[in-house]
C-alpha cells in the first residue's frame, strides 16, 4: 500500500473523490441517511498529506528495490499469463504477512494503524493511509522480489492494482456475495477486518484474495448476529488529520520515555500493539 508509481498515487485520489461523492449522495438523497462529513474530510486530509510524502520521498523506495535489482540473482520476465498469475499471486503473498504483521508488530502498526482510526465504513477510509511507511520499512518486504528478479516497475504497478482494487471494499453497500467471500477481498471481508470486536480483531489480511487467509487460518466471515464496531481499541477522537498522522508514534514514544530498562523499550516499539511491562500492568490494577 506504500508503493505505486507517482501518476497512479494521484489518480488514486481523484477515483477515490468520485466514489466518495457518489456513495454519499446515495446515501444522503436516496435512502435518506446522515452522512459523516467531518470523517471524510479527515480522511482526505489524511490522504492528501500522504500522497504529498510519497511524492516527496519516491526515490528513496525505488532506489532500494533497483538496488537490489541491480544484485538479483536471475531475471524474471512476465511474458505469458501463467507467469502474470504467479506473479500476482506472491505479491498478495508478501502484501498478506506485511498486513499481518502490521498488525502484531508495533513499529510496523504505528503507520498501518491509521488506516483503522476511523469510526465508520465508507469509501473515504480507503484513503486514510499511514504516511511513515519509510520509517516502517514497507519496502522492506518486497525486496525478494526484486532480488528474484522481478522488475521494480513490475512490483509497483502490482501494488497500485491492489490499492485501486480496495477502493470499492470499503464501503457498508454492499452485502455478502456468496462464494466469492471465500476467494476475493469483499467490501463484507473488509468490514470485518476493520472491526475492534473481539471476535472480529486481526482477520482478514488479504488484499485482493482471501486464499491466504483461509489457507493461514486468519479468515472470518461477517455474522449477522454481531454488530461491528469500527475504529480501534484505543481510539482517536481527533479529526486533525495531523493528529491520526503519527498518533501512535507519539503514544510509542512516551511509552519508550517510560521504560525502565533496554528490553521494556524494545518491546514498547517491536511488541504487539498494546504491550505492557509488568509494571504498568500492575500500576493498572484497581486499588483494593
Amino acid at each position: 500500500m506504500e508503493l505505486g508509481t507517482q501518476a497512479g498515487k494521484f489518480a488514486f485520489l481523484i477515483f477515490l473523490a468520485v466514489f466518495v461523492l457518489l456513495e454519499a449522495v446515495w446515501l444522503v438523497w436516496r435512502r435518506n441517511e446522515a452522512y459523516p462529513w467531518a470523517d471524510t474530510a479527515a480522511s482526505f486530509g489524511v490522504a492528501v498529506i500522504k500522497r504529498s510524502i510519497d511524492t516527496a520521498t519516491a526515490g528513496l523506495a525505488a532506489g532500494v528495490l533497483f538496488w537490489v535489482y541491480d544484485h538479483r540473482i536471475a531475471t524474471v520476465e512476465l511474458d505469458s499469463l501463467w507467469m502474470l498469475a504467479l506473479f500476482f499471486l506472491t505479491v498478495e503473498f508478501l502484501y498478506y504477512w506485511h498486513h499481518r504483521l502490521g498488525h502484531k508488530i508495533r513499529w510496523l502498526w504505528a503507520t498501518h494503524g491509521v488506516h483503522h482510526t476511523a469510526p465508520q465504513m465508507n469509501l473515504s477510509v480507503a484513503g486514510r493511509l499511514g504516511w511513515t511507511g519509510l520509517v516502517s520499512g514497507t519496502v522492506l518486504f518486497f525486496v525478494p522480489l526484486a532480488y528474484i528478479g522481478f522488475h521494480p516497475l513490475a512490483i509497483f504497478l502490482m501494488l497500485a492494482v491492489s490499492l485501486f482494487y480496495q477502493i470499492w471494499i470499503h464501503t457498508e453497500l454492499i452485502g455478502r456475495l456468496g462464494p466469492l467471500e471465500w476467494v476475493l477481498n469483499t467490501p463484507s471481508n473488509h468490514r470485518v477486518h476493520h472491526a475492534s470486536n473481539p471476535e472480529y480483531i486481526d482477520k482478514n489480511f488479504g488484499g485482493v484474495l482471501m486464499i491466504y487467509d483461509v489457507l493461514f487460518g486468519t479468515y472470518t466471515p461477517e455474522r449477522k448476529d454481531i454488530s461491528i464496531v469500527y475504529g480501534i481499541t484505543r481510539p482517536v477522537t481527533s479529526r486533525n488529520p495531523l493528529v491520526i498522522g503519527i498518533y501512535e508514534w507519539i503514544r510509542m514514544a512516551k511509552d519508550v520515555v517510560k521504560a525502565r530498562n533496554p528490553l521494556e523499550a524494545f518491546m514498547y516499539m517491536f511488541g504487539k500493539p498494546g504491550w505492557k511491562s509488568r509494571h504498568q500492568l500492575e500500576s493498572d490494577l484497581p486499588v483494593t
